[in-house]
């Protein structure tokens, strides 16, 4: 089968692998058809996250049809449309009985190597690095899914793949990222980073009755999208002098009660401060470009929460912890817990409180995928998200 493949840094390429089969009776396996590029796709391409090998298959955002089953799956049949979520959870651990789905205890086979990177092991995410498990992902025409009984939902009622394929992550990890806001009513959420994430944890804020929603980034065609689509506030940063001041010009002086960081490890900014993160970064004396956080940190007011959903992968420095002790501020964070989720915002969706399709403006064949990582990552032609059909 073709299979778009993590080649070396910077290098993506569109390969001849084996088919996936059946080595479990909780397996399945999906003919993809869509898939997708996610800017945590690019933190692998761009060399940031260890323990990748040439030729591992990429992509963790897809779905498809059943084609199929071991013996231990009983709840779907072959035939099925799924959205299959990106964390792999076994469902019967101690993390997956509390919902914490991407912090199951026995889907990653390579659990020593993120004990050591992060002091417990995570789950197995599809397409992520052998820190993660070493699966393969889903930028393929075929994939195996362990735990095949837990972690699919069922598609139904002829709802288009483009409505339902973000169920796979970056919907409910821009919901997750809201819901940690403690969002009850009349709340004002910043968000730093205008992707997809960024785009539905702007989203989710407003369905969960924050009274303003500021989202901040760099690209007027992004902002732009947020606007027409969500109804948000935007703030360029390059158009102003300073973000937290600007926050507080916006909030009487206040700040927002809860700030969300959607950009993670990869951060953009100008100064000295973001030029000592790129020199580090890129020496691989620290792993994050941590800008974004800062400033999050920064301009929350206090007693706030600051709720973390971009991708970091070790270490960061000038972290402002007296910031948050003297501040009284919450950090909440994760990879997002998406068998959660997936269930009520397939309901969201069914009921018309969102399309989530929005976000595409790139719809590429699979074979076309290496363009697509240059164009996503590049933001050439207005490109905010990429959906790959094989």
């Amino acid at each position: 089968m073709r299979a778009t493949c993590w080649m070396g840094r910077n290098t993506v390429e569109v390969e001849e692998v084996p088919d996936p089969k059946i080595l479990n009776d909780r397996d399945a396996i999906v003919r993809i058809t869509s898939t997708a590029i996610c800017g945590s796709d690019l933190h692998l391409v761009d060399g940031y996250v260890p323990t990748m090998k040439r030729g591992d298959v990429l992509g963790h955002e897809f779905m498809g049809e059943v084609v199929e089953l071991g013996n231990g799956v009983d709840n779907l049949s072959v035939g099925d449309r799924v959205v299959v979520p990106f964390p792999i959870a076994c469902g019967a651990c101690n993390a997956c009985q509390a919902e914490l789905y991407s912090l199951c205890e026995n889907s990653n086979p390579n659990s020593r190597l993120a004990e050591k990177m992060f002091g417990h092991p995570t789950a197995g995410i599809f397409g992520y690095s052998h820190l993660t498990g070493g699966f393969a992902g889903g930028q393929s025409e075929y994939v195996r899914v362990p735990f095949a009984d837990v972690g699919p939902i069922k598609i139904e009622n002829g709802i288009p793949d483009e409505s339902v394929l973000f169920l796979s992550d970056i919907f409910p990890t821009g919901y997750m990222g809201a819901e940690m806001c403690d969002i009850g009513g009349g709340e004002v959420i910043a968000i730093w980073g205008a992707g997809p994430v960024g785009q539905f944890a702007a989203a989710s804020a407003k369905l969960l009755g924050a009274e303003r929603v500021i989202l901040i980034d760099r690209f007027d065609y992004r902002l732009r999208i947020a606007r027409e689509n969500t109804g948000v506030e935007t703030l360029n940063y390059e158009e102003i002098d300073s973000v937290p001041e600007a926050l507080k010009e916006l909030t009487g002086g206040r700040g927002p009660d809860a700030c969300i960081d959607a950009v993670g490890m990869e951060a953009h900014f100008h100064g000295p401060l973001y030029a000592y993160d790129r020199v580090k970064q890129a020496t691989r004396m620290e792993t994050e470009r941590p800008y974004a956080l800062r400033e999050a940190i920064m301009s929350c007011r206090n007693g706030g929460i600051v709720s973390v959903v971009g991708v970091y992968g070790g270490f960061v420095d000038k972290f402002p912890m007296g910031a948050v002790m003297n501040r009284a501020l919450t950090i909440r964070s994760g990879q997002c817990h998406v068998q959660r989720y997936m269930r009520p915002l397939l309901e969201r969706i069914q009921e018309g409180d969102i399309d989530p399709s929005f976000i595409i403006t790139h719809r590429l064949p699979l074979d076309e995928a290496p363009h697509g990582y240059d164009v996503f990552k590049n933001k050439e032609d207005e490109c905010l998200k990429v959906v790959l059909k094989p």
